[in-house]
């Protein structure tokens, strides 16, 4: 199982370094460690500040070379399809086709009212705007006209498909997708457990389990959200190696990790374990 990084950016009154810095300088000390995936997230009514997930790729596409750059989860609803295509397409190009884009039709209501978009519809549209996305990768008519794709960008990237409940979504990741991305935070053992008997059955071959946050000093900081988190690994060093082994054992091919500090020791150690 790979061990990959997830990163969380949020403001620091620690730190008198801008937010951009703190970000390249991480990415960097990612990529030298040999981490194969540097991953970000996507929420934007939450009560705190967030960065645009594809924007953070494309910073830092200009500071890494080799990792694979990703999102877990891109909400597809809250964006026009065809705009939203063309970004992704981007990133794509100016990665040299490093980004693995996992997509989901968004779980949390806040950021569908924020945008004044249909919670209650989101499956449907999450579908439609896929197809579209799509067809505008690949230069197909869409609403009368059609993006052109750049070369070696016609299929898209890599999708992996975002859920951790539902056999009918965890069957399309299989089937339709280049992966399964369910959540630490949302997914439960048992979850994690009927969902991967599910996807290989159906012949998936690529599941990566994201928002695992770490924290083997348990810290203060971090103790409302090892209440919440189902699978994390905020806990000490003997049992963090136990709750990745059985990570591992489940058929997980790649983990990722996020540390609140951006402790890149402790995600170093962790991948140790294994």
């Amino acid at each position: 199982m790979k061990v990959s990084v997830q990163i969380r950016v949020s403001p620091s009154a620690a730190s008198k370094d801008p937010p951009v810095n703190r970000i390249v300088d991480y990415a960097g000390r990612i990529e030298t460690a040999e981490f194969p995936g540097i991953w970000v997230g996507d929420s934007l009514g939450r009560g705190r500040p967030t960065l645009d997930p594809l924007v953070t790729l494309a910073t830092l596409c200009s500071v890494t070379e080799r990792v694979e750059l990703g999102i877990a989860v891109l909400q597809v609803p809250l964006r026009h399809p065809v705009e939203l295509a063309h970004r992704v397409q981007s990133v794509q190009m100016l990665s040299g086709n490093r980004l693995r884009l996992g997509v989901g039709s968004g779980s949390t209501r806040a950021d569908f009212e924020l945008l004044g978009g249909d919670y209650d519809r989101r499956f449907r549209t999450f579908m439609t705007s896929l197809d579209t996305m799509r067809d505008a990768w690949a230069g197909r008519t869409v609403n009368g006209g059609a993006l052109s794709p750049w070369p070696g960008c016609e299929d898209g990237p890599p999708i992996l498909l975002g859920a951790w409940r539902s056999p009918r979504w965890i069957t399309y990741a299989a089937k339709d997708c280049q992966g399964w991305t369910p959540s630490g935070r949302f997914s439960s053992w048992e979850d994690l457990e009927a969902g991967m008997r599910i996807y290989r059955e159906y012949g998936g071959d690529n599941a990566v389990l994201a928002n695992v946050t770490i924290d083997l000093a348990e810290r203060p900081e971090s103790a409302s959200l090892a209440q919440l988190a189902h699978v994390s690994l905020i806990c000490p060093p003997d049992e963090a190696r136990r709750r990745l082994k059985r990570v591992a054992e489940l058929g997980f091919d790649e983990i990722l990790l996020v540390s609140q500090t951006n402790s890149l020791e402790e995600i170093e150690r962790a991948r140790d374990f294994l």
